[in-house]
């Protein structure tokens, strides 16, 4: 069956990853610069409100400079006209008050020369009005009361007084040009810190269009794609069970061929076999009438004669006989991996650990004579599949292992597994001579073997292997260095297609 008209939408998966992956990263760029432009505007602001708080608290202490002067002057006149001790103890709050402005004063303004040299003006008249007034005091106090407030007119200290506000009006008439300065550069920051958030917005929105516009763009293609594909998909089981049910025939009359084929092959065969048979009896027969006509009537006994029946006829009936057997074990061998072929899966929960320590124990005697020893890493994940399929591959993995040592080293071969999603994977592992990268595949193949051939064998095992693993869902592979021993691994399902518990 074939679905023709079947056509899929362009959708270009490259392309919108690659628009995805420039709008987040133009995005991320955006929200990067912005936030530096509104961290360095911030800082811009916050320090140019600092300022402005600044010139408030200047303005703030040239204003308490001017109340504790007036003060000073008012608690000496009270104290002169009343004689009242409380105006005596504002007076001395007022003048300690003053000083402590001017010395505040003199802190915050030290970045201004202009300010620094107008308190020292005012430290100066502070001090020579403070004392003409604390003189005047001490006269009246001394029972001088006459001379005290003649002082109020004479001493000057009125003069100084107007000095020194005049002095404090400059001050503070200089503070507030500073003010609407720092005030007018706190307003112009506070504009740019708007107008970036404006941008940042508009770029923001601008990306978050573009991408929406990408996106449904590609949405709209993607569900062109899905309704072409739930299309196709309404033929797809037919197509899987008709090209399932292809594909199993075929391998049936590749079974069935291989049967044949070698089941046929036994007849001519045995027939090799008998009359190979045969020629060896006759040649025997022949080698004792050459040796008894050597010895009664030598002249009829030609040295190639001798030759044929003594040398040549054995050596061809011993080169007969070798190849037809090692011809019978290749037909047994196919017909074992027919039989296989046909055989049907019988899947049942298996304790692994139980079935590898049953396969380890029944060669545990050919790996002593060997000088190897067996091991179990446990627990060993549970499986779902065929018992005498999973037998038998282990046997053949562990018979490899077994065979083909390293010299001079004690074998080692250790079974282990883990859980790997829905599949389990076993492993023998082993230090035995090991096998060469370029053959890790082949070794695999029907009568394909690695390495030098110092053991009998016709090449089927690991053939076998992969043909059982296969057939149960499978995949086996090698990993191996030469000289450093090789480690197969059997990948299975840990629940067999098709099985229900009971």
């Amino acid at each position: 069956m074939r679905l023709r008209n079947v056509r899929f939408p362009a959708v270009s998966e490259r392309g919108f990853n690659q628009a995805v992956v420039g709008f987040v990263a133009l995005g991320f760029l955006t929200l990067l610069v912005g936030v530096a432009a509104v961290g360095w505007i911030a800082a811009q602001n916050e320090d140019r409100t600092a300022w402005v708080t600044h010139s408030y608290g200047v303005e703030r202490l040239i204003t308490a400079f001017r109340l504790q002067v007036v003060t000073l002057q008012a608690s000496r006149r009270g104290y002169l006209l009343t004689g009242d001790s409380g105006f005596q103890s504002d007076f001395s709050s007022a003048q300690s008050s003053l000083f402590d402005d001017l010395a505040r004063l003199r802190r915050l303004t030290a970045e201004n020369p202009r300010q620094q040299a107008r308190i020292t003006q005012l430290a100066t008249l502070s001090s020579r009005m403070a004392a003409l007034l604390k003189g005047s005091m001490t006269d009246f106090d001394a029972g001088q009361p006459e001379l005290a407030l003649k002082a109020v007119a004479t001493d000057g200290s009125v003069a100084l007084a107007q000095q020194a506000d005049q002095i404090a009006q400059a001050m503070l008439a200089e503070e507030n040009g500073l003010l609407t300065l720092r005030q007018s550069r706190r307003t112009s920051a506070s504009e740019l810190f708007g107008g970036v958030l404006t941008v940042l917005g508009v770029l923001v929105l601008a990306l978050a269009a573009g991408s929406v516009l990408i996106i449904q763009r590609y949405t709209h293609d993607l569900a062109a794609s899905r309704d072409s594909l739930k299309r196709l998909n309404e033929h797809l089981e037919e197509m899987v069970e008709a090209r399932t049910m292809d594909l199993q025939r075929a391998n049936d009359e590749i079974q069935r061929f291989a049967y044949i084929v070698s089941h046929d092959l036994r007849s001519p065969l045995v027939n090799v076999l008998g009359f190979t048979g045969e020629l060896e009896s006759a040649a025997k027969a022949l080698g004792a009438l050459v040796d008894r006509a050597e010895t009664e009537a030598p002249q009829l006994v030609t040295a190639e004669a001798k030759r044929a029946v003594r040398e040549d006829m054995p050596e061809a009936i011993g080169f007969i006989l070798a190849s037809t057997h090692k011809m019978d074990r290749l037909i047994n061998a196919i017909l074992k991996l027919s039989r296989q072929g046909r055989r049907t899966i019988t899947p049942e929960p298996l304790d692994m650990n139980a079935v590898l320590q049953d396969a380890a124990d029944t060669l545990r005697q050919r790996a002593l004579d060997a000088g190897a020893e067996i091991l179990i890493e446990g627990p060993l994940p549970p499986i779902v599949s065929d018992r005498l399929a999973l037998e038998q591959i282990f046997s053949n993995l562990l018979e490899n292992a077994i065979k083909y040592p390293q010299p001079g080293r004690p074998g080692r071969i250790v079974l282990s597994g883990r859980r790997a999603g829905e599949r389990v994977v076993y492993e023998v592992a082993d230090n035995g001579r090991g096998i060469d990268p370029k053959d890790h595949d082949r070794i695999f193949d029907l009568f394909r073997r690695s390495g030098v051939q110092d053991q009998p064998g016709e090449g089927i095992g690991l053939a076998h292997v992969r043909a059982l693993a296969y057939r149960l869902g499978g995949l086996v592979s090698c990993r191996s260095v030469l000289g450093q021993g090789a480690v197969f691994s059997v990948s299975l399902p840990a629940n067999f297609a098709g099985y229900t518990s009971p």
